[in-house]
């Protein structure tokens, strides 16, 4: 029988924030018991921020520099598979709930009117759109109406007072309990792919979760470095991306973020609980990740931007009931979430298509190990959006001459020991991580700086497009077939 397929996402969740994970604050009694019944990812990481991104990359399993969704409103070429078409031909009929914030390729749109030129806030291509809570959460809106708290289209403002409800009108109740009552009308096999806006700001938890942590007993952040790279200093004095100024701005903003976690912790644990009551726990492949993690007051950021680890390691958790012989296992290798589109192919006997740059986790999900993997994790971040207008003189009319757009980026690669970041404009860091796990030491010794540029050069080229040079045509065509050919069994 083939399995469900439940893929979680949980909006800028940081991968240290789980009682599991050691977090002295944090308690996520739910999460970490899935992981006892699963396999947690300790070293899992997002490819790239903010939104849009960073679910490009696992919606495709494609890195930034292949899927080239640069910021929040680039629109996702329409040329690319997803998760959601790659289920629909796998007989599922893949379903969302909440949003997946991925722009509209403008070869697909109608007229110059239509609105989806005005909005990164689209659904994935593929998916029905069950209850679809993407800006400004009109369900949801309309569900506080009902009871008794009248937002208008305010949306902003309902997120925002979360606190002054009870955490039964929440967004992320509201999601679950139509999860439920879709899932109570389901009789064969499933695909859901449930996405929670939180822990994601407003920093703003729903009902007692909004106390659930006093903003005294709250950790402090990473205080930042005095040796810094222009972009982190400049990153410091933007309004959206600069840390609280006092210690009870930051210790309100942690509390706050924690009780958010404290909230999804605890609808998991009812979603684990309805897949028990439907003897549906032993045939259903969990997935719990998210788009990218949040600075969180680190290095004096907040948000998700740049290259510090806060915004790149994320939660994995991974429960395939099939494979019960590593349920409890902890993954110390570095994973990242273009593993996931891969992972579940395997797991519902597909071929992984021949378009992703990552590979399955189904051998540490048997309890083993593969003989060749990777020895870090990647990631991307660019603002080329800050220098993108109409204007006829601006860069991304007047190209090439004015090259602006391409130079506006950074990519990481981050191993074990150290971390390298390549700045567009030719600049660079190196971290090092042995000797200061805070991301505050810098080095330039080049006898350690050329081997980890060398490594992202080769991650480069090992990931360069490949859908149609893995074959040649010989003999009627010989080796790895592309997706496309209409007369081939599976195109």
């Amino acid at each position: 029988m083939r399995p469900n397929v439940l893929l979680i996402t949980l909006d800028q969740f940081r991968g240290d924030c789980l009682s599991s994970a050691g977090h002295k604050i944090v308690r996520t009694p739910h999460l970490d018991e899935l992981a006892k019944h699963g396999v947690r990812f300790a070293q899992h990481y997002s490819q790239a921020a903010p939104c849009s991104p960073g679910r490009a990359s696992l919606y495709t399993g494609l890195y930034q520099m292949n899927h080239r969704v640069c910021t929040n409103g680039t629109p996702l070429d329409d040329r690319f598979d997803n998760v959601a078409r790659f289920a629909t031909r796998h007989g599922y009929a893949p379903v969302l709930f909440g949003y997946t914030d991925q722009g509209a390729d403008p070869r697909t749109t109608t007229s110059p009117d239509d609105p989806r030129l005005s909005t990164y806030q689209e659904v994935l291509p593929g998916f029905d759109r069950v209850l679809n809570l993407s800006e400004p959460y009109l369900p949801w809106l309309a569900h506080l109406k009902a009871n008794g708290h009248d937002m208008g289209l305010d949306y902003a403002r309902a997120v925002n007072t979360e606190p002054d409800r009870h955490e039964d009108l929440s967004i992320s109740t509201f999601l679950t309990n139509e999860f439920f009552g879709w899932i109570d009308t389901q009789h064969e096999p499933w695909f859901s792919h449930l996405s929670y806006l939180r822990p994601h700001p407003p920093y703003a938890a729903a009902g007692k979760w909004s106390r659930e942590y006093s903003p005294e007993e709250i950790d402090m952040p990473i205080t930042p470095s005095e040796n810094r790279h222009p972009f982190h200093d400049g990153a410091m004095q933007i309004e959206g991306s600069a840390a609280p100024k006092t210690e009870a701005g930051i210790r309100h903003m942690r509390a706050q973020y924690y009780g958010m976690i404290g909230e999804v912790d605890h609808h998991i644990g009812r979603i684990c609980d309805k897949l028990r009551q439907r003897n549906e726990w032993d045939n259903t492949l969990i997935i719990v990740t998210a788009d990218h993690g949040d600075q969180l007051g680190d290095h004096g950021l907040k948000e998700k931007l740049g290259y510090f680890e806060g915004s790149y390691h994320i939660i994995g958790i991974v429960r395939d009931p099939k494979k019960q012989q590593a349920h409890g296992r902890v993954v110390q290798e570095f994973t990242e979430n273009v593993d996931i589109f891969p992972t579940i192919a395997e797991a519902i006997g597909a071929p992984v298509p021949l378009q992703c740059d990552g590979a399955p986790l189904g051998e540490f999900l048997r309890g083993e190990t593969p003989t060749r993997w990777r020895n870090g994790a990647s990631y991307e971040y660019d603002w080329r959006h800050v220098y993108i207008d109409d204007n006829p003189a601006g860069a991304a009319k007047n190209w090439p001459i004015d090259g602006r757009l391409e130079r506006q980026h950074l990519a990481v690669r981050r191993t074990k020991d150290a971390a390298y970041v390549q700045f567009g404009d030719g600049s660079w860091l190196a971290f090092d991580l042995a000797k200061d796990p805070t991301w505050r030491t810098i080095f330039d010794d080049p006898t350690r700086v050329l081997p980890l540029a060398q490594e992202m050069l080769l991650w480069r080229s090992h990931h360069t497009d490949r859908t149609l040079t893995g074959m040649l045509l010989e003999n009627g065509g010989v080796g790895r077939w592309p997706l496309g050919v209409s007369w081939r069994n599976g195109a």
